[in-house]
Formats: structure tokens, sequence, C-alpha cells
């Protein structure tokens, strides 16, 4: 793991558990962490910290992202709507590996209320462990940004 990256962390209230769970995990392996919030229990709206998180990687090209919500799934919608911005939704091993391998996601989105942290710790690890293989999928990566017209 490079631990000089830099990891901005976000959550919303159904996430705050495993994302404070997974800053401590991080921060043990000498990781960079900066959470953004929430910091309580009470319900916010998912998109804020979504956006706020996603705008930080945006400015640091070197870092990555971790949103938690719920499912992930929301997070993930939103943080994908962001310019330059490769969010996955991964609830295993394999699917983080392949979200970097292939896809050169930069942030992961989890579901504190779908996987364990165990498992959670699992994906982050691969996920972070994992480079991007380039060669025939950069044209593929470059496809997902919107086209100009």
């Amino acid at each position: 793991m490079n631990a000089a990256m830099t990891i901005y962390m976000g959550s919303d209230h159904a996430g705050l558990e495993l994302k404070q769970n997974l800053r401590a995990h991080l921060e043990s392996k000498g990781f960079k962490v900066i959470d953004l919030g929430v910091f309580e229990v009470e319900p916010v709206d998912y998109p804020e910290i979504a956006r706020e998180v996603s705008e930080k990687v945006q400015e640091n090209p070197t870092s990555k992202g971790i949103l938690v919500c719920g499912t992930g799934i929301g997070m993930c919608m939103t943080a994908n709507k962001m310019p330059g911005i490769r969010a996955a939704n991964c609830e295993s091993v394999a699917t983080a590996e392949m979200s970097r391998k292939h896809n050169d996601a930069n942030i992961l989105c989890l579901g504190g209320r779908v996987l364990k942290p165990e498992l959670a710790h699992q994906v982050v690890d691969v996920f972070m462990n994992t480079a991007f293989e380039g060669g025939r999928h950069i044209a593929r990566v470059a496809k997902i940004e919107p086209q100009k017209q």
C-alpha cells in the first residue's frame, strides 16, 4: 500500500459507523486520512458529502476517496456525476480489484448496511493496493468522461 497517499472519506448517517472503523484501519496502515464528515448519527443528505469528497479527489489526482452510505449506491451515483471521478460501488474483493485494474476507479463506495467490517477492510485494502493496468483500458477509461459537443 502507498501509505503516503491521501484518502478523503465521507459518509452519511447510515455509513458513519463503518466509515469510522475504516478510518482507524487505514490510519493504522499509515495513510493520511481526511474525514469530511459526517460526525454524528443525525440524518443528512448523502449527495452533499459525495460532492465534497469528489471535489477533493478532483483537486488532488493522486488521492483516493472512500464514501459510505447505507448501500453505497447513492454515494456512487452522485460521485459519478462529477468530472474526472470514477466511483465504484464494491461489495467484494473481486469487484474492488477490477474497479482499479480495468476502470482506474478513484473513489470506492461502500454500504454500511451491506458489508461487515472484516470484509470492508479486505475490500479497502485491495482497492488501495491494486494499480491500474493501463494498456487497452486507457482508451476505454477515456470514454467514460462526457464527450464535448
